[in-house]
């Protein structure tokens, strides 16, 4: 039997040993192990939490948190998640196929996605994947969405009833409508660029975010040439770049075999690594990505988005799918080649309606998804959390 399986029942043997403490309802145990930064969603609802009730004590189990070290993680972890009061997560946590969770506790799952535009869960997860994570997804209480129209999506990748999900909006989706918050961040951005380039406030971004491809696991790369894009653009435009891992560490390889000069490489930022997306979202001057979810909150921001989905029709027939017709549900331009990006480009980084991407679009977007734009969301989940009630809850 693989090693990750025997992990997961030894987890739960744990687990279910510790079961026979008292569940201590002023404890939540957080399982960020997709996103841990202070822009994340447990990062947001866990502030939300702290401001209704101080006294609350958080015991958190992230990606640095390693199997092998083996008390931290199958004694420890095991013990505060079966005593908790709360679980909330922001990913699929395998061992919980193997936990006998207590009916004292709330377990809330937040996903890491704001919405979908691709096939997920399990939807496309088959096998033992598949049905150890249909077996840890009915351990949830609830899980949320942002609006009615994703009721449904998330119902079939996670296979729970649509009465288990709620439209309380996502906790991260608060910081996008927080000026004061998304200026304090663009300030701290350009202190970390000011190491790179001249004067980075004086700047125009363009962010590249692009999915993960199944099929990158074994050939990931760049698929598109910078050289190329900025030369198409005016001088002040900086391109970042943001990359799965697996993709970021073939940047270098891929700068090399263009033949990237000096000066155009001074205008390309591989922030991959840099800690939050959301502030990424903030600098952007205009989205660059094809099937990512972050897509829902750049929308917030109601500026300019281009869809490069360069694979569009091998994704769409043999990679994971879509919900819904791409081309229509997307807020923004579908473009194809490297040709067809540089265009829309000049045309969004050009004057105020002179290009697709017109805010209509994006607030018809937003209308279908959101149910709430209040800037509660974090606010929402916390009460849920606490089981406390709150108003117009869903």
């Amino acid at each position: 039997m693989d090693k990750k399986y025997v992990g997961y029942r030894l987890f739960g043997m744990m687990f279910s040993m510790f079961r026979l403490f008292p569940v201590d309802r002023n404890k939540v145990f957080f399982i960020a192990t997709h996103d841990d930064s202070p822009e994340g969603n447990i990062a947001s609802v866990a502030g939300a939490i702290k401001k209704k009730r101080p006294s609350m004590r958080f015991i958190y189990l992230t990606k640095k948190d390693k199997p092998w070290r083996f008390f931290s993680f199958f004694v420890k972890k095991a013990y505060h998640m079966a005593t908790s009061g709360a679980i909330i997560l922001d990913n699929v946590f395998m061992p919980m196929a193997y936990t006998p969770i207590s009916k004292k506790t709330v377990v809330i799952q937040l996903w890491h996605g704001t919405g979908t535009i691709k096939r997920f869960g399990l939807d496309v997860e088959k096998g033992s994947v598949a049905r150890i994570a249909k077996k840890g997804n009915k351990r949830l209480t609830w899980l949320i969405v942002n609006g009615a129209r994703s009721k449904k999506q998330y119902a079939s990748a996670f296979r729970v009833d649509e009465s288990r999900i709620r439209t309380l909006g996502l906790p991260r989706t608060d910081l996008f409508l927080d000026q004061t918050f998304l200026e304090k961040r663009k300030r701290r951005f350009f202190r970390y660029m000011r190491g790179r380039i001249d004067h980075p406030e004086e700047k125009r971004y363009v962010l590249y975010a692009p999915t993960f491809r199944d099929d990158q696991k074994e050939r990931p790369g760049l698929m598109l040439d910078p050289k190329k894009i900025l030369g198409k653009l005016e001088d002040d435009v900086v391109l970042l770049l943001r990359f799965h891992p697996h993709v970021a560490e073939s940047f270098s390889r891929d700068m090399e075999r263009t033949g990237m000069p000096h000066g155009v490489y001074d205008r390309v930022a591989d922030v991959s690594d840099y800690p939050g997306v959301t502030t990424l979202l903030a600098v952007a001057d205009v989205l660059v990505t094809d099937y990512s979810s972050i897509v829902f909150e750049y929308a917030l921001l109601k500026r300019p988005m281009i869809f490069y989905a360069y694979d569009l029709d091998r994704f769409r027939k043999s990679g994971r799918g879509f919900y819904e017709d791409y081309e229509i549900f997307v807020p923004g331009p579908v473009v194809r080649d490297e040709q067809g990006l540089g265009k829309e480009l000049s045309c969004a980084l050009g004057k105020a309606g002179e290009n697709k991407n017109g805010k209509a679009r994006i607030e018809a977007f937003l209308r279908d998804n959101y149910r709430r734009m209040d800037g509660r969301a974090a606010e929402r989940v916390a009460a849920l959390a606490l089981r406390e009630k709150f108003s117009r809850q869903s």
